[in-house]
């Protein structure tokens, strides 16, 4: 770890990198233990999330390092990475991208919602004539 640490010091890191990762397209069946198992190899696990099983969450997971060097050696190394027949897809998490999905998926049931009024509507206006 110490080398590691020691290559990525001199550089300088990119604005998106942070200690929080986003990890996607994992097994259904992926237990807390073998995520631990995989991205410790690359540094000090602060904290691991899995999305719910039953919800639009699973095959998903927060992992939190403790030092941010860590992180982006998980990230280099983990990207494309092959777990129980499936490839990893590690990304930095960026709150103002999940900001922006649920924004976006509100104006789209507010949006259905006022389609479904004008429908309803114009349904009652039909049976009036």
């Amino acid at each position: 770890m110490v080398e590691i640490k020691r290559q990525y010091s001199s550089s300088k890191l990119p604005p998106e990198v942070n200690r929080v990762l986003y990890v996607r397209n994992l097994p259904y069946i992926i237990s807390g233990e073998e995520l631990y198992a995989i991205f410790g190899k690359y540094g000090a696990v602060y904290q691991i999330r899995l999305g719910d099983k039953n919800k639009d969450t699973r095959g998903t997971a927060f992992v939190v390092y403790e030092d941010i060097y860590d992180a982006k050696a998980a990230v280099d190394h983990l990207s494309g990475f092959q777990v129980g027949g499936r490839y990893l897809v590690v990304l930095y998490y960026q709150p103002q991208k999940f900001e922006k999905r649920a924004q976006l998926k509100e104006r789209e049931d507010e949006l259905q919602e006022l389609r479904t009024r004008v429908q309803n509507k114009k349904a009652a206006m039909e049976k009036k004539r």
